[in-house]
């Protein structure tokens, strides 16, 4: 027994043994491969410094004004169409829309015939050649109860419409209480 005994004690420590020699052999080749191994760290990116720029909202549009996303609209039509004179004297009546202009009256003298508009509070005489309205009205002809305009409109293709309007002579509306 005693044998025995020996002899697993021998086989014990040659197995230790064989264990040592594969972890010789295992640190020995990890020391071979980190001899060649350099450990490479790129530098951090430089920092990119960006200008500061001031924002005054009195010069600027303001950031989320949709002005900004829509295209501009061709104003070259209206000084390139030869109906229209672009050093023309603009009249006080071509700055209200004509919606918003009243026919109020009529004055007389002979042959010649000026009508009365209303724009806000202020009254104005208009003979026949004057300018009304926002889209180049011009007075044609003069009636005891109305006056026709010839207007120049723009069409969808950005071309230039002609239409005749026609303001009725408006009678002075009391309110009844």
């Amino acid at each position: 027994m005693k044998k025995a005994a020996l002899a697993g004690i021998v086989l014990g420590c040659s197995v230790l043994l064989g264990c040592e020699s594969e972890q010789e052999d295992i640190l020995k080749w990890m020391n071979e491969q980190a001899a060649g191994m350099h450990g490479a760290v790129k530098p951090l990116p430089e920092i990119k410094i960006f200008p500061v720029v001031d924002y005054d909202p009195l010069d600027e549009l303001e950031p989320f004004n949709t002005a900004r996303i829509e295209p501009a609209k061709p104003e070259k039509r209206r000084v390139n169409d030869p109906r229209l004179d672009p050093d023309r004297q603009r009249e006080p009546l071509e700055s209200y829309p004509l919606e918003t202009l009243r026919m109020v009256g009529v004055l007389g003298k002979g042959k010649s015939i000026n009508a009365l508009i209303q724009a806000d509070k202020s009254l104005y005489q208009v003979r026949v050649g004057n300018f009304i309205g926002r889209d180049y009205g011009k007075v044609i002809s003069i009636n005891q109860d109305s006056l026709e305009l010839q207007e120049l409109v723009e069409d969808l293709n950005e071309g230039w419409i002609e239409r005749v309007t026609t303001v009725h002579l408006q009678e002075r509306q009391e309110a009844v209480r």
